[in-house]
């Protein structure tokens, strides 16, 4: 399980981003080694259009790192459990 460094993390809403870069960011999220959807395979845009759905619904939430300069999408209920 990854390590979340809660403290050297910025939230970024993602109403605040480009609608590019918001693309961009979710695309490169869903692409990632390792991401899974289930037992049933999601082509791409399904598997984008969910991710931004759990965005809309704030479900899931863009993380900065200031340390790795990378952000990432991350479950708010991971969030919780920190």
């Amino acid at each position: 399980m990854e390590n979340l460094e809660l403290i050297e993390t910025i939230e970024i809403p993602w109403q605040q981003l480009s609608a590019d870069t918001l693309a961009a960011l979710i695309e490169e999220f869903v692409t990632r080694d390792g991401t899974d959807y289930g037992e049933q395979e999601v082509n791409l845009p399904g598997r984008s259009d969910q991710v931004r759905q759990l965005l809309r619904q704030s479900k899931a939430v863009i993380l900065f790192s200031q340390e790795s300069g990378q952000c990432n999408i991350v479950a708010r209920e991971r969030l919780d459990l920190c």
